[in-house]
């Protein structure tokens, strides 16, 4: 998730748990481009103990393949080509999710990568730019650059984050392709997870959003499959959580007020599992000092009731939806 998985939210999802597998934010490919220092120490000083993907974004095929052979150079578990990110300032360059509109060019891309990568080459797609009539055009070619792994998010680019999800085409790509299929989109719970994986065969989940909100998901889904109790944080828990995630993200130098602003973009993901009303996410959101923030998340939190951290249907603005989540 581009602006969010840097190094210090990696460390601290780590400290919860973490996911089997991470992706770094996308480095950015085009004539002339290098590689992102910022994201580039979430490889060189990958905290989590896993397997870390390098992602990247962008159309000029000389780029991609120059990119790709310097990320090679590092410690990265693979290589992963962004064919998904929804936001317009993207698509609009015809790179992410824009690329979809033209699958002679993903096509030409996919040959000239996999020829160019040693390690696991690697995709995240969604099924089409407006329609999901593409995919069908799309499978053949994923299954002939033998991918070591797609994941699919089960929405259109112009559909973004709000729809329903299509899980039906996820399983279409685990039935037709040689290689795992990942299944993204709207995985939240436990009950989710086990949904979605029984509702596509896929053989496991990408999970972005929602570990935002819940960093305790990965572990209650590895306990619901091995059989186990799932622990359900309390509210002192995420509040603890949240004083982390204010403190690990905090860049040095950044003034209070500026940082809780930042912290915003967090909780418009977080609030939406805090309580039903809005009430939550619309005080914080008017928070200008660190006093004043942890003032009404505490209001909020400072009990020991459980939290099933499940969204409630808020209604946020698309814009709201998309900031910083370009993955």
């Amino acid at each position: 998730m581009q602006d969010v998985t840097d190094l210090p939210f990696l460390r601290l999802m780590s400290e919860y748990g973490g996911a089997d597998l991470y992706v770094t934010e996308y480095f950015r490919v085009y004539p002339g481009s290098c590689l992102d220092r910022n994201i580039l120490e979430s490889v060189t000083q990958n905290p989590t103990g896993r397997p870390l993907l390098a992602q990247m974004i962008g159309n000029d095929i000389p780029s991609l393949v120059r990119t790709a052979q310097q990320l090679q150079q590092h410690p990265v578990a693979g290589i992963d080509l962004n064919l998904g990110c929804p936001a317009p300032v993207v698509y609009r360059k015809c790179a992410g999710g824009g690329l979809l509109r033209d699958p002679a060019r993903v096509d030409a891309i996919l040959g000239a990568l996999r020829a160019a990568i040693s390690l696991p080459f690697t995709v995240k797609t969604r099924i089409g730019f407006d329609t999901p009539d593409v995919f069908d055009t799309l499978l053949p070619i994923f299954a002939r650059h033998r991918l070591d792994l797609l994941t699919v998010h089960g929405r259109t680019v112009a559909e973004g984050y709000r729809s329903r999800v299509h899980y039906d085409f996820i399983r279409r790509a685990v039935e037709q392709l040689p290689c795992p299929v990942l299944a993204n989109g709207n995985v939240h719970s436990v009950a989710s997870a086990q949904r979605v994986l029984s509702d596509t065969g896929a053989a496991g989940l990408m999970i972005g959003r929602a570990a935002i909100r819940n960093p305790w998901l990965f572990g209650q889904i590895r306990s619901q499959q091995c059989g186990l109790p799932v622990a359900t944080p309390k509210g002192r828990d995420v509040l603890n959580y949240l004083r982390s995630l204010y403190d690990a993200v905090r860049p040095a130098g950044l003034d209070d007020r500026r940082h809780v602003e930042k912290m915003k973009k967090y909780l418009n993901y977080i609030a939406l599992g805090i309580e039903p009303t809005g009430r939550f996410l619309h005080l914080v959101r008017r928070a200008q000092s660190q006093g004043e923030f942890f003032d009404v998340c505490g209001e909020f939190l400072e009990h020991d009731q459980p939290m099933a951290l499940e969204p409630f249907d808020l209604d946020l603005k698309p814009a709201d939806l998309l900031a910083g989540q370009h993955r």
